[in-house]
């Protein structure tokens, strides 16, 4: 259902990724306190009454779209992930050292030099792979190459 007050826009470029979950509120949980995302819509998607969650960082405008399925499996495992990039090396090492004290499977971290930086993987709730790193240029490659920059070598 739209707002009338407000004005139209339409989104253009990436927007979302969308990934099956087994509990709703417990991937919620786990973005939060290992993405410092936040839920910006929650609703039962009718007919089928599933829970559906918009969660995102504040950043940017995109979302992680989670939709309860019980056939949730982990999609995102091996080098398949979901990444965040996070404030300092620290950071990454506070959050394995979270992830593990959860029994969390970690892989990392590790320091892969530029451009990829100082990074870890810590398995979600349905076993998809979430990327936490420190020192990956992807805003500024971005930015460089949207302003006619060349790629880099």
């Amino acid at each position: 259902m739209s707002d009338p007050t407000r004005s139209a826009t339409n989104d253009v470029g990436a927007t979302h990724v969308a990934l099956p979950v087994n509990d709703l509120d417990r991937s919620i949980d786990f973005y939060e306190r290992f993405a410092s995302m936040r839920v910006v819509h929650r609703r039962a998607d009718p007919p089928s009454n599933r829970g559906v969650a918009w969660l995102s960082d504040l950043t940017r405008p995109f979302v992680l779209v989670f939709i309860t399925a019980p056939e949730a499996d982990g999609a995102l495992t091996g080098w398949a992930h979901l990444g965040v990039g996070v404030e300092s090396r620290d950071e990454v090492d506070r959050l394995v050292a979270l992830a593990r004290s959860e029994q969390r499977a970690v892989q990392g971290p590790t320091d892969s030099g530029y451009p990829v930086g100082y990074w870890a993987f810590i398995e979600d709730p349905d076993g998809n792979n979430l990327e936490i790193s420190f020192g990956q240029e992807v805003g500024l490659t971005v930015e460089e190459h949207a302003s006619g920059g060349n790629l880099a070598p």
